[in-house]
């Protein structure tokens, strides 16, 4: 059968692979892809670039069903014109993406639906923001009510800096349009871990649980980016927390968006915050995560068309993933300038010439200019290696990246640190 991945970035990369494994795969196109899905096998890019255009691809090429990886598409009702079209697509409607595409939506759904998650306001005035960060104690959370790819997060560690956001994002128009109206919250103090699931309308599945590094340095430091590393399983997700998300957070958003009228279908990612015995939900997300894709597919031992096709068919109840018990750990390589203005053109060297069997390299922001491999975006490739345990991950994943090369990358080199340190205390 024929497959199209809708998207660019080291998330599409890995879900394309993954589903070119697939005995039943004939063909998986990528739209628009990279310079990575352009030569790995099975899989071949097309130069689509609107919901029109792929959805004629879509018609033109019978394809038996799409997956859609990034969020943008999902907010402008790709999923709904497909549907129209009777043509089966893996994804939340418009309506029902607006879990991710407004902050203030979702955390007044959470409200609503009794899901543990911080204290907020929302603000359209910049006075009245101000106003109410006066009266709450630093640290404090200044978000982008839209979508921002990942960079409308502003955790203000002083009021100074919770009153600068606000003004960014509210008077200067940092965000655009998706910074015009702002949600403050508390800030919260634990472990972040990723719980993603599939979602058929009423039945769900739980993936593999995974923790991605939002810093763009060691330690935790620097700015917030969209992800520089990621590693599956979270350690922090005990089998007891596992079963709490699943009753206080995942089956109560299914069994809420449905009652509201919009049944979710697709992938749900919840991001969570973890101390104790404490829970709450940071954010939604109505797609699969950048960098967690590329560790949770490496370890999905499962045939991914079967999985999809259950949700398709609502018949998630009758499956159940298998995953390899390794642990699969991911380090982002990014470009000069990233995350405020990531340059572009420089050449890449030392990329493997094939995959091995413990690690393979996903593309992201690259290119093939015909003559070399070159940078052009952000985050630029994404390496993923398997090991017994996160040190051994840890080791190869770098092993990999010490023979890749381009002028001015930035990566840290403490993915996975968290895991690693409960793994030395246990």
């Amino acid at each position: 059968m024929k497959i199209l991945v809708v998207g660019s970035g080291g998330r599409e990369h890995a879900l394309a692979w993954k589903l070119a494994q697939s005995p039943r795969a004939t063909r998986v196109f990528v739209a628009p892809g990279n310079a990575g899905t352009a030569t790995e096998p099975g899989c071949c890019n097309v130069t689509c670039s609107t919901v029109a255009e792929m959805l004629d691809f879509a018609r033109s090429e019978r394809i038996a069903f799409t997956v859609v990886g990034p969020e943008a598409p999902l907010a402008e009702g790709i999923v709904d014109a497909f549907r129209a079209a009777d043509q089966r697509i893996f994804g939340p409607t418009r309506a029902a993406a607006r879990l991710e595409s407004s902050k203030d939506y979702a955390k007044a759904f959470m409200r609503r639906n009794g899901i543990p998650t911080a204290d907020y306001a929302t603000f359209e005035s910049a006075a009245e923001a101000h106003h109410y960060i006066d009266s709450r104690p630093a640290p404090i959370v200044v978000k982008a009510d839209g979508l921002a790819a990942g960079k409308g997060v502003v955790v203000a560690s002083t009021k100074d800096e919770a009153h600068a956001a606000v003004d960014a994002m509210l008077l200067g128009g940092a965000m655009g349009q998706a910074g015009s109206r702002v949600v403050i919250e508390e800030f919260l103090v634990g472990e972040e871990a990723s719980f993603i699931a599939m979602v058929d309308g009423r039945n769900v599945v739980a993936l593999a649980t995974s923790q991605d590094h939002k810093r763009l340095r060691d330690g935790d430091e620097g700015p917030n980016t969209g992800g520089m590393g990621a590693y599956s399983p979270a350690p922090v997700v005990t089998p007891r927390m596992h079963a709490r998300v699943m009753r206080e957070v995942i089956d109560p958003v299914v069994a809420g968006m449905a009652a509201a009228g919009t049944p979710y279908t697709g992938f749900l990612y919840a991001g969570l915050m973890i101390e104790g015995d404490r829970l709450n939900v940071l954010e939604f997300n109505c797609r699969l995560g950048d960098p967690e894709t590329q560790p949770i597919m490496v370890r999905l031992k499962s045939d991914f068309i079967t999985l999809v096709e259950s949700a398709l068919n609502g018949t998630l109840d009758k499956v159940e993933p298998q995953w390899d018990r390794r642990v699969a750990l991911s380090v982002v390589m990014a470009a000069h300038g990233y995350p405020e203005s990531p340059r572009k053109g420089d050449a890449i060297t030392g990329l493997p010439d094939s995959a091995s069997e413990d690690a393979h390299v996903f593309h992201a922001g690259t290119v093939n200019t015909g003559e070399r491999i070159v940078t052009s975006g952000g985050r630029v490739l994404t390496v993923t290696a398997l090991g017994d345990n996160v040190r051994l991950a840890q080791r190869r994943a770098y092993e990999v990246v010490d023979q890749i090369h381009f002028d001015g990358m930035q990566m840290r080199r403490d993915i996975g640190h968290r895991a690693a340190n409960a793994a030395r205390r246990s």
